[in-house]
């Protein structure tokens, strides 16, 4: 069982010396259901490569799932849902959800067009994007340190896309890009409408979003006349439903169960492990391989994005 005491957290924190510096002491069991969530969220690429489903379909089938999910859960936890949160604040969670849905078909087009890897690297360009419009949106100021994050996510952005090594990119992979640099600026889009309704339940807010990510996605289908045309196989039947609820209904519970013992620059800085999973995995079971500037061009994203998110304490407490 985890130690609550903050007196023994910080003690623990000056014999590893790491925490210390950061600022954190993370506690043990939420660690580990964030560490969990991250490396389930850097593994949906892989998944979807082995959906032959449409990608608006397949975001569909994971809102209604990752809702349903988190409602029960929210349920065994005896939470209340929509409960005085206003005609006016659940409007705008249902726009975020809307929001939310067609950020994931991008990304999961983004994903039959270039490797895993390199798709979620593009996704994380999304702090960039967030320091970008904070200025225009929340009047925040670009300090120096902001502006050197954004030029270096930006470097490895090149780096990351070939262009140094090969020139302009094949049409598919510049596609896959374009791609998944469309749905960090949707991503980056709900993070930022999500800062203007502060003090909702994140189940509650969450299982709001996910529920209307599904319904605006309903009509979309309808019009655009997308059914399942493919032969529907016991794996993808098993694949499908791992989609949507392992990979949202299970990865949001635990994401949200952490952040109880952990504080809110902890889980932004361990929430990079999902990039990292994300090429592990890709290179081992996909076989995609990324080149020498690829691999330095997903550091400098993943660097500048931690940067962003990482405050260092100026003083350091040693022992004695």
């Amino acid at each position: 069982m985890s130690n609550n005491n903050p007196k023994s957290q910080y003690l623990a924190g000056a014999r590893t010396g790491i925490p210390e510096i950061l600022g954190f002491v993370p506690n043990t069991k939420s660690l580990i259901m964030l560490l969990l969530s991250m490396i389930i969220y850097g593994s949906i690429g892989i998944f979807r490569r082995y959906i032959p489903l449409s990608s608006a379909i397949l975001a569909c089938f994971r809102g209604a799932s990752g809702a349903l999910l988190l409602f029960i859960v929210a349920k065994v936890q005896k939470k209340k849902i929509a409960n005085h949160i206003g005609i006016k604040k659940v409007s705008w969670l249902a726009l975020t959800g809307a929001v939310m849905g067609f950020n994931w078909i991008l990304l999961f087009e983004a994903y039959n067009y270039t490797t895993v890897a390199t798709a979620t690297l593009c996704y994380y360009m999304q702090p960039t994007i967030v320091i970008l419009l904070s200025p225009l949106i929340f009047k925040e100021k670009m300090t120096v340190k902001k502006r050197l994050c954004v030029l270096i996510s930006v470097i490895g952005m090149v780096f990351v896309s070939g262009l140094i090594e090969n020139g302009i990119p094949a049409l598919a992979d510049a596609k896959g890009i374009l791609l998944a640099l469309g749905a960090a600026v949707l991503y980056a889009s709900v993070v930022i409408m999500n800062k203007k309704l502060p003090g909702i339940d994140s189940y509650e807010k969450t299982i709001i979003q996910l529920l209307s990510a599904a319904v605006v996605l309903i009509p979309y289908l309808l019009l655009t006349n997308q059914t399942i045309d493919t032969a529907i196989t016991p794996i993808m039947v098993i694949m499908l439903l791992i989609v949507g609820f392992v990979h949202t209904g299970v990865a949001y519970a635990l994401y949200f169960g952490s952040m109880d013992g952990l504080k809110a620059q902890t889980v932004a800085i361990f929430s990079y492990l999902d990039p990292i999973t994300a090429m592990i995995l890709s290179s081992v079971i996909l076989r995609e391989k990324m080149s020498a500037w690829g691999i330095v061009g997903a550091l400098l994203i993943i660097g500048a994005a931690l940067g962003s998110e990482i405050t260092l304490k100026k003083k350091l407490h040693r022992k004695g």
